[in-house]
């Protein structure tokens, strides 16, 4: 833009517009300094700089001359020049037609061109159509109106009518035309147009050569502008500027900054604001926040200050950045030199102030520097709902009808992707409904939006009506809205549906083929991965690789599905394809080993995660913790628990369930005092643990006192918590307390809760309160046989017997059979799963001897071994991959 200034304000030539035409394409002398006369804002200054000191100057004197009847050509030419006032403009144009100078070919051009400065480009084509001797200044005119118009089209076709014309090109026809190439983007034209200049020995001239990078630079043919610039045979800061603008804007970010480093150390030229606004813009602009930092601190160094402008484009790198002191300086510097007038600037401190969570300090300069635009109220409404303040932003987006401001389609789709990022989707779902009764025509991010309310909702029916919507507005082509429906699709399980939605995707990327592959790694079917694997094939096909994100997406709905055990040997096939886990591979693989309590692999994984730097994450350490304890080493949990750099009360309440799951009491009750001292806000899951806790070890006043705790943090207890209490009661012989607490309850209890109560019953020989919670359990679930057996075991604690027998008769009656028992064990990177009834295990007499060797020591002891036949186990056995 600076440079497309700086050639529109170029040097005109002195011609002496009453002499003849020449009769050759191109002048005879080539384009010197010496043919430069003042431009028009040269004019300008000169004529104001008379003003102010008291002298004479011709223009004035010319307005005189023609109010006194005395015109020239040269006089209307100097009045014209300075008119910039369409309605006096006409009475010039009026006055010259009533003296006779209408068809005059040096006031025709100053007449086209006043109109051209003046916004008519009605009036300059009937100027220009009224010439009946034109010149290269007359066609350079008419052309300088398109360009400026943005009627580049007209200005080409125009060119070309004047090469048939016998008119002597000069050098400043060039820089319009190449900046009607850039418009167009009609790079063959430009490249035919360099021809042209070559062979009239025009490239040489300074503006020419400009006017060349800066359309090479545009259209993106850097190779074509440097070569340009290399051959200048004299270069101005301009020049420079044009190729680093270039670069920058084709994201040659670092061949900018080779570029600003040659124009330094050149000698011939410096480095001004626009060269350095150029590159500093570029970097910005390509997500190098970093070194837009590094490069402002040497602008300095070099003496540059930057300008509002120059601020405006590096202050979304400080707002990515998330840094909020650098954000606090950035508005020091803003305010000390005045800047907070620009709209720009403002808004951007205020994106700085809402990427880093300090909503306070962006509403105060929101209230008080902004000048209330949609967009500025777009940031603040977007800040809110990042920060989790959904209700501020709708009262900021009810207040822009109140003051006059229209909700554009931004303003919509940021309250909508607000609702469903902070899991509103009931009201996102209105909210889409209220923006078609105001006719906002949705785009595509307003789709893809509403889609994934609806997935999270459950709710096909509205997805289908969604879908139907974005077909009706061709929509469903887009990526960003394809994608979002391949993903509600799969969520419903509806293959055939995603894979049609997928279909219709014109342009799909990695990122579209990663939802697809996830939705169908979800599926719990025999054929899964063989699908999966076919899809890949089929991905690499269009000639896009899977990255980590689709692996990533694999093993996911393997987890999903239970499939444990895959998760685990995909993790190993990934790292052979030379793929790097990220954070959230680690942890998924964790997770996995943690179900699968394997906790050789989860060692191999540990380490790859400290190797990486992953280990002191929060979301890592917590699920680190989380396997050790389910392996049962809690000392190793503890020790990646103190390894996490920023506790987090996720990462406490897995240390906490840790804790709860070995029964060490002491140590789970000191890291929960300890979490209250640092100020961490306990949550429902914390009360969770700590409730289990006591029940583990009977601490039955204690677990009363963090009951009622609760409370004090406005945490409700669900059925969770009233199980925890229930189990606690029941444990120390609390059996009519337990059962008070039930019928307490807010909802209803359900097969767990009774299950606790009776378990005590039993423990306790309570026959009259264990009837009671036995009879609700099997109303709650009659065809489970385990319940039965509950009652069979508090018949014969109590000695019921006649109970007992009646029991056992109902169990056979009805051809109930106790779901076996299950249990696994590592050994050697194996592990062994063991089903009760079944006898398949190569080695099965060795282990019954080593059983019954076992049981003989217990009874030595003194513990009693109750006598059973010896059970048959199948056994599943398989490797880890790891």
């Amino acid at each position: 833009m600076v440079v497309l200034s700086t050639l529109t304000a170029a040097p005109t030539i002195a011609h002496d517009f009453s002499s003849p035409n020449s009769s050759t394409a191109f002048s005879s002398h080539p384009p010197s300094s010496t043919h430069l006369a003042p431009s028009i804002s040269q004019s300008t200054v000169r004529i104001h700089r008379a003003a102010n000191t008291n002298q004479k100057d011709p223009s004035l004197e010319n307005l005189r001359d023609l109010l006194h009847g005395r015109v020239t050509s040269s006089g209307y030419a100097s009045v014209i020049e300075r008119c910039n006032s369409l309605p006096m403009g006409r009475q010039i144009h009026g006055h010259v037609l009533k003296k006779g100078f209408g068809g005059h070919e040096f006031v025709g051009t100053r007449l086209l061109q006043m109109y051209g400065r003046c916004g008519s480009v009605a009036d300059a084509e009937l100027v220009f159509d009224k010439i009946t001797i034109r010149n290269v200044y007359s066609w350079a005119g008419i052309f300088t109106v398109y360009a400026t118009s943005g009627d580049f089209d007209k200005a080409l076709v125009l060119f070309r009518d004047m090469l048939l014309e016998p008119i002597a090109l000069e050098f400043f026809v060039f820089p319009v035309i190449l900046k009607a190439c850039t418009g167009l983007n009609a790079l063959e034209f430009g490249k035919q147009l360099h021809a042209l200049l070559i062979k009239g020995h025009f490239v040489t001239n300074i503006y020419v050569g400009n006017a060349l990078i800066d359309m090479y630079g545009k259209c993106g043919c850097m190779d074509d502008a440097r070569r340009v610039l290399e051959t200048m045979p004299e270069k101005d800061t301009v020049s420079w500027n044009s190729v680093i603008t270039g670069f920058a804007a084709n994201g040659m970010v670092y061949e900018a900054l080779k570029c600003l480093d040659t124009m330094r150390l050149s000698g011939n030229v410096t480095p001004n604001l626009v060269t350095w606004s150029a590159a500093i813009g570029g970097f910005a602009q390509n997500g190098y926040d970093s070194e837009v930092l590094e490069l402002l601190q040497l602008m300095q160094e070099t003496g540059v200050e930057p300008s509002d402008r120059t601020l405006a484009s590096i202050l979304p790198a400080c707002a990515r950045l998330q840094n909020l002191s650098i954000g606090k300086a950035m508005h020091g510097y803003i305010v000390r030199h005045g800047y907070m007038s620009n709209s720009y600037v403002v808004n951007g401190l205020i994106d700085v102030y809402r990427r880093c969570g300090d909503m306070s300090a962006a509403f105060k300069i929101f209230s008080k520097f902004s000048s209330r635009t949609a967009a500025s109220f777009n940031t603040m409404i977007v800040g809110y709902c990042d920060n989790g303040e959904i209700r501020k932003a709708k009262e900021l987006f009810d207040q822009m009808k109140l003051v006059g401001i229209e909700q554009d389609t931004v303003s919509w789709n940021s309250m909508i992707s607000g609702y469903v990022d902070n899991e509103q989707y009931s009201k996102a779902l209105l909210m889409f409904r209220d923006m078609g009764k105001e006719d906002i025509v949705a785009d595509s991010f307003t789709i893809g939006s509403i889609l994934t309310a609806c997935a999270n909702l459950a709710s096909i029916g509205a997805g289908k009506q969604i879908h139907t919507c974005a077909i009706k507005n061709e929509l469903q082509r887009n990526k960003f809205v394809g994608g979002a429906l391949v993903e509600l699709y799969c969520a419903f399980g509806d293959l055939v549906a995603a894979l049609a939605a997928f279909s219709d995707i014109s342009e799909r990327d990695v990122a579209t083929w990663n939802v697809l592959i996830s939705g169908y790694s979800k599926v719990s079917n025999n054929n899964q991965m063989e699908v999966v694997h076919q899809l890949l094939d089929k991905m690499e096909a269009e000639g896009l690789n899977p990255n980590i994100y689709t692996w990533n997406g694999i093993i996911a709905g393997l987890l999903e599905n239970g499939k444990h055990k895959s998760a685990l040997r995909l993790f190993s096939e990934m790292q052979n394809e030379a793929l790097k886990p990220d954070i959230y591979t680690i942890g998924m693989a964790l997770h996995a080993c943690s179900k699968l309590a394997a906790i050789e692999p989860g060692k191999q994984i540990h380490a790859h995660a400290v190797r990486c730097g992953y280990d002191i994450s929060g979301h890592v350490g917590a699920t680190l913790v989380d396997m050790y304890a389910k392996c049962g080493t809690i000392k190793y949990a503890g020790a990646a628990y103190n390894r996490i750099s920023q506790q987090s009360v996720v990462s406490q309440n897995t240390m906490l369930a840790g804790y709860a799951m070995h029964g060490d009491w002491k140590e789970g009750i000191f890291l929960f005092h300890q979490m209250l001292a640092a100020g961490l806000r306990p949550d429902a899951v914390t009360f969770l643990a700590v409730l289990n806790l006591c029940a583990h070890a009977g601490a039955v006043d204690e677990g009363r006192g963090y009951f009622s705790l609760m409370g004090q943090y406005d945490i409700n207890p669900t059925l969770k918590h009233y199980t925890c209490m229930v189990d606690l009661y029941s444990r120390a012989g609390l059996l009519n307390e337990a059962h008070d607490l039930i019928k307490d309850m807010p909802g209803d209890p359900d097969e767990i809760v009774w299950g606790s109560l009776l378990n005590g019953c039993i423990i306790h020989g309570n026959i009259e309160v264990g009837e009671i919670a036995a009879k609700r359990l099997i109303e709650l679930d009659c065809n489970n046989a385990g319940n039965h057996i509950m009652l069979v075991n508090l018949y014969a604690t109590t000695e019921r017997w006649n109970d007992l027998a009646r029991t056992w008769q109902m169990i056979n009656d009805k051809g109930m059979q106790k779901s076996p028992g299950c249990s696994w064990i590592e050994d050697m990177n194996q592990v062994h799963v063991f089903h009760a009834s079944e006898t398949s295990h190569e080695l099965s007499d060795e282990i019954y001897s080593i059983l019954n060797i076992l049981t003989l020591h217990m009874r030595q002891e003194g513990y009693r071994v109750q006598n059973k036949p010896r059970p048959s186990y199948k056994v599943y056995e398989e490797s880890l991959p790891i």
